[in-house]
């Protein structure tokens, strides 16, 4: 039997909820974490932009699933002639919950080092350094003309994830530590156009993970942001046609890059006794930092930073801080934990934003309130899809591991809505149209669900939303067939000069 466990009144939770799917319906915007809390906009570094949980659908990989952590938001690929390395002082996570109580139970950690090897030319009778992160052409890893190499370990920790067991993942070809590519700095210095993707697949890495039988895949650099959204129209009251058609909008941040944390790991490395996994990122630095106002010589010089580490960064389903928690909490949210999220549900126990579609647009949002449809969507799962047996509703990405992929040919950009069972809510993929299926949703899709998602159990009927049948869309097109159809799926950067 199916138990909902809650430490506040289940409408809490719901209104959360709520608030994420309404947010994508007036919202449309398909980045669902760029720059979303007054804090974390200062600190790009460990500003998290997206996640993605899925299981691998690279040909032979099925056994396998795939986490995405994006960090860095807008990047603009000539961004020299420091680009975007990781903070050194920062622990970046991913956290999987098998057992469906809101509680990490296996914690993925990296950390980085940033070694400046202070390349030097002989000018006259001296050695000078250079002003850039490269001498000359790179390819390879650690190439001799890097000027500043990145590198970075995984730890993986069982429980809680400051106090658990900690083991550290291993590159399988020995020693500790993983390289990183550069970022995309032009064609030139890659040998020129195209190169740069076979340099950084060069960065693929496989790892040897603790008390897992085979082996998992790693790759951290610089992707092209996956996300399409037309920020002005958005904005501008919805200044967009909900039912016009897919593709119908430019996506404005087309020419952005974000670097992109992604993990392959055994499924059975994963999940406990339930199939259901949840998973979230988290990004944490230290309590204490002091600026050297004389800083010395060396990459990094200017800061010094100690004390307990504090999480400043958090994310798992699409758009929640950006657009629906209020201002004032907004670092409060980026400070929490899933189990405790029934704390900011009065933002959206009655929510204004499906009355605003309202208003523009003439359509009517559901009555049912609360929102028991929105609750399995977003916070506990769909029974029979990806609910735990036992769960304690919260705001993660959940992923039914026995679920058997669909090939990137065959997937339905709507995921469940599409008759894809393998697709959004049910994890998300990087082809999985997020804010068409959260838009219709939101406005009642799933009390008016037919063919295969006639099941559902959701409490609510098709009364209760009378444009539950539209096919509303943001305009702006997200599908498979725009993203690689293998690890790390996520497509090359854009060069900084082609």
């Amino acid at each position: 039997m199916t138990r909902t466990h809650l430490s506040t009144p289940w409408f809490r939770p719901a209104a959360l909820a709520l608030a994420t799917a309404t947010a994508l319906a007036a919202g449309g915007a398909q980045a669902s974490s760029h720059r979303e809390a007054p804090f974390i906009s200062t600190m790009p570094k460990v500003d998290a932009t997206d996640f993605y949980l899925f299981r691998s659908y690279e040909a032979g990989r099925g056994d396998y699933v795939t986490l995405i952590a994006n960090y860095q938001p807008l990047q603009d690929a000539y961004g020299g002639p420091n680009y975007f390395s990781m903070d050194p002082d920062a622990v970046y996570e991913i956290h999987v919950d098998n057992n469906g109580d809101a509680v990490e139970d296996i914690s993925f950690q990296f950390r980085f080092d940033n070694a400046l090897q202070d390349i030097a030319l002989s000018i006259g009778d001296r050695q000078v350094s250079i002003p850039l992160i490269q001498a000359g052409g790179l390819s390879g890893v650690n190439p001799a003309a890097l000027n500043l190499r990145e590198t970075y370990t995984i730890d993986v920790v069982q429980g809680d994830r400051r106090a658990g067991s900690r083991q550290r993942m291993t590159p399988t070809g020995g020693g500790e530590r993983f390289d990183k590519p550069v970022d995309n700095i032009g064609d030139k210095t890659f040998g020129g156009a195209g190169q740069y993707a076979g340099y950084a697949m060069q960065h693929v890495h496989d790892a040897t993970m603790p008390d897992c039988a085979a082996p998992a895949r790693v790759f951290v650099g610089q992707r092209k942001d996956p996300f399409a959204v037309n920020l002005g129209r958005v904005f501008d009251l919805v200044n967009l046609d909900p039912l016009g058609a897919p593709d119908g909008s430019p996506n404005t941040i087309d020419d952005k890059n974000v670097t992109t944390l992604a993990l392959e790991v055994p499924i059975d490395c994963l999940r406990g006794a339930d199939p259901v996994i949840g998973a979230w990122t988290t990004a944490s630095l230290r309590q204490g930092r002091l600026l050297d106002g004389n800083p010395g010589s060396g990459h990094k010089a200017s800061d010094r930073n100690g004390g307990a580490w504090v999480q400043v960064s958090r994310l798992g389903m699409p758009l929640v801080n950006e657009v629906v928690i209020g201002l004032k909490d907004k670092d409060a949210f980026n400070a929490g934990q899933p189990m405790d999220d029934g704390r900011f549900a009065d933002y959206v126990t009655h929510p204004t934003l499906p009355a605003l579609l309202e208003i523009l647009f003439s359509v009517p949002a559901p009555t049912n309130f609360p929102r028991t449809d929105l609750v399995a969507a977003f916070l506990t799962g769909l029974e029979g899809i990806n609910q735990p047996a036992n769960v304690t509703a919260s705001e993660m990405l959940r992923l039914n591991t026995s679920t058997p992929a669909t090939e990137s040919g065959s997937q339905s950009n709507l995921g469940v809505l599409g008759g894809d069972s393998a697709g959004f809510p049910n994890g998300r993929r990087p082809g999985d149209d997020v804010v068409d299926v959260a838009l219709r949703v939101v406005m009642g899709a799933l009390c008016t669900a037919t063919g295969d998602t006639d099941a559902l159990k959701v409490g609510c009927a098709p009364g209760d939303a009378p444009v539950g049948d539209a096919p509303l869309t943001d305009g702006v097109l997200q599908q498979a067939s725009q993203f690689d159809a293998s690890f790390p799926y996520l497509t090359t950067p854009i060069p900084g000069a082609p």
